[in-house]
């Protein structure tokens, strides 16, 4: 009997918790293996649901791996390849970092402090703000589903490879680039209502000739109290990196007005 069908069965159960026990012991997959050595029930519980419910079908090996999140390659029912980002449980630094990010956003004033509460809050906030860049027209991962810890997203890359960063692979056209990565800025911050706020060569991949976004869980809208150092050290980040590469950037105080509308802060 397939994996898939294995948890249909189980998740049918009238009794989840004798269902888990007994997933935990017996007619383990290869990929039930690898999940259960790194995420706990709870979490375990979402990813059958989503398997379950049709969103995933087959779950791969690791294709980032962090202190905060790792990222699994999948595959839906059609074979369309998924990136499945869980999040894990974090440490004290992460969650006060998480903490600046949340505070001042509307979107999630009344989220509890506990750790679990902002895990889960972190991922839809990832969610929405990818949900909003895609509406703005801005190249992200396409989101599919969010549900307490994990988010399930478009795959950028082809059979699990995941496409190459800026970082480690500059892109052939910089200049060209570099104009379509301002244009981003613009529609986040006036369409999508949104500053990156952790936009980097790291964070920004090149797929198929074009620019990517991805990493969007520390996104703000404008009116968050951070809201202007952050496109400011975006911008600045930006233009240091494409001047490496030889490019005629524009001065980060004209990229403000282009992307805001207004001078500098």
């Amino acid at each position: 009997m397939a994996f898939r069908e294995r948890v249909e069965k189980r998740l049918h159960e009238e009794e989840k918790e004798y269902e888990t026990e007994q997933l935990m012991k017996e007619k383990r997959s290869e990929e039930y293996e690898v999940l259960e050595e790194v995420f706990d029930r709870s979490t375990l519980m979402v990813i059958y649901g989503f398997m379950n419910s049709g969103v995933i079908d087959r779950i791969y090996g690791v294709v980032k791996a962090g202190k905060e999140a790792r990222v699994y390659w999948g595959k839906d029912k059609t074979g369309k390849e998924l990136a499945i980002k869980i999040y894990l449980t974090v440490s004290a630094e992460f969650r006060k970092g998480m903490l600046k990010y949340i505070e001042g956003d509307p979107r999630f004033r009344n989220v509890k402090r506990d750790t679990r509460s902002l895990i889960f809050a972190w991922a839809q906030k990832e969610f929405k703000n990818l949900e909003q860049a895609l509406a703005a027209k801005v190249r992200v991962p396409k989101p599919i589903a969010v549900r307490n810890n994990v988010l399930v997203m478009e795959f950028i890359g082809k059979n699990g490879v995941s496409a190459p960063s800026m970082k480690e692979q500059p892109p052939t056209n910089p200049e060209r680039t570099y104009k379509i990565l301002i244009s981003y800025l613009e529609r986040l911050y006036r369409k999508a209502e949104l500053v990156h706020g952790d936009l980097s060569e790291y964070n920004i991949m090149i797929w198929k000739g074009l620019p990517v976004l991805f990493d969007m869980s520390q996104a703000v809208p404008p009116s968050h109290p951070m809201a202007d150092f952050l496109l400011n050290r975006d911008i600045s980040n930006l233009n240091r990196f494409f001047s490496r590469l030889g490019v005629n950037i524009l001065p980060a105080e004209e990229v403000y007005r282009m992307v805001t509308g207004h001078g500098s802060a």
